[in-house]
C-alpha cells in the first residue's frame, strides 16, 4: 500500500513543510485538488455529499495545482505528485499540456495527471467552455496532450481540437501517467484505458467493490500493465485494515494523518508530528517506511 498526503483545504504556507516531511518519511505522493474559483451560489449540486453541499468553506484555498506542484517539487527529491482531480475540459488542452509537461520536466518526472470531466456547470460557464461536451472533449484532450508530450513535430485533427504542425518544448523524458476519476460506467472505462482511477472517500468494502469492477472492465478491454486505484478509506486505521484494502485491489490511499492524532484543525507542527507517527504506526509495519 502506498500513501499519498492530501493537500485539500490546507493553508498554503503549510504545504512546503508537509512536502519536505513526507519526502523524508517515505510517503509516496501528495494529492492536489483543483478548482479555479469557488462561486458563492451554485445550482449544480456537489456530487460527493448526500445533500449536495460542498465540503469546504469559501475561505478554503485552491492554489493552482501546477504552480503548487512545481514549487513543492523544488523542495523535495523523491516525493511524487498527482492531481485529485484536475479538469482539462474547462481549459485549453494546449495550456494544460504545457503546464503539466513543464512540471514533469522540472520535477524529474514525478507527476501524474489525475483528471475528471468536472461537475460544476457554473465554473464551465464562467470559463467559456461547453459543459455538455465535457466528456468527449476530455477524451480528445488527453489524446492531443499525449501527442504534444512527444519530442519533435506533431499534428492533430479531432472533433474539437486541431493542431497544425508544431512542437511543444520542453518535452518530458518519461510518459506522464493518466489517472481518471468518476463513478459512472463511462468513467470506469475511461480509467481502464489509462493508468489508474482516483476515487473519493469510501469504506473498505466500497473501495474493494470499485477496484473489483475496474479490474473486470480492464479485462473486458484487454488492458495490461500497472494500474493504480487511489482512494481515501473511512474505516481503515490499523495496518491490517489497510492490508485488507490492498488485498482487494486498492494500491494507494490518500490521507490526512493529522486527523487521526490531532484532528483536522491543528498546527503545522502537529501535522508533521502526525506524519511521523503514521509512518511509524502504519507504514513501517506494512514495509513502506
Amino acid at each position: 500500500m502506498r500513501f499519498s498526503i492530501s493537500t485539500a483545504f490546507q493553508p498554503v504556507d503549510h504545504l512546503p513543510v508537509l512536502a519536505r516531511a513526507a519526502d523524508e518519511l517515505g510517503y509516496h505522493s501528495m494529492a492536489v485538488p483543483d478548482h479555479v474559483v469557488d462561486l458563492e451560489e451554485l445550482a449544480t449540486p456537489y456530487p460527493y455529499t448526500a445533500d449536495g453541499g460542498r465540503r469546504w468553506t469559501h475561505e478554503a484555498p485552491w492554489p493552482d495545482p501546477w504552480v503548487l506542484i512545481g514549487s513543492l517539487a523544488a523542495v523535495t527529491t523523491r516525493l511524487r505528485f498527482l492531481t485529485s482531480i484536475y479538469v482539462p475540459a474547462i481549459r485549453s488542452p494546449f495550456q494544460v499540456a504545457k503546464s503539466v509537461g513543464t512540471a514533469a520536466v522540472l520535477s524529474g518526472n514525478r507527476v501524474a495527471l489525475g483528471v475528471g470531466i468536472g461537475w460544476c456547470r457554473e465554473e464551465f460557464d464562467l470559463l467559456g467552455q461547453d459543459f455538455r461536451t465535457r466528456g468527449r472533449r476530455t477524451d480528445e484532450a488527453l489524446a492531443l496532450m499525449a501527442e504534444l508530450w512527444k519530442p519533435g513535430w506533431t499534428e492533430f485533427e479531432g472533433e474539437f481540437y486541431s493542431a497544425p504542425r508544431l512542437v511543444m518544448e520542453p518535452t518530458p523524458t518519461e510518459r506522464i501517467p493518466i489517472l481518471v476519476g468518476g463513478l459512472s460506467e463511462v468513467a470506469f472505462r475511461r480509467a481502464a484505458r489509462h493508468d489508474g482511477w482516483v476515487g473519493d472517500i469510501y469504506s473498505t468494502d466500497e473501495a474493494v467493490a470499485h477496484a473489483t469492477r475496474l479490474a473486470d472492465v480492464r479485462r473486458e478491454l484487454g488492458a495490461e500493465g500497472d494500474f493504480s486505484v487511489v482512494v481515501a478509506l473511512s474505516d481503515a486505521f490499523l495496518p491490517e485494515q489497510f492490508e485488507r484494502a490492498e488485498a482487494g485491489g486498492v494500491t494507494d490511499c490518500w490521507t490526512m494523518p493529522w486527523a487521526y492524532y490531532h484532528g483536522l484543525e491543528c498546527s503545522v507542527e502537529q501535522k508533521v508530528d502526525a506524519l511521523e507517527r503514521f509512518a511509524q504506526d502504519v507504514m513501517a509495519p506494512l514495509g513502506g517506511a
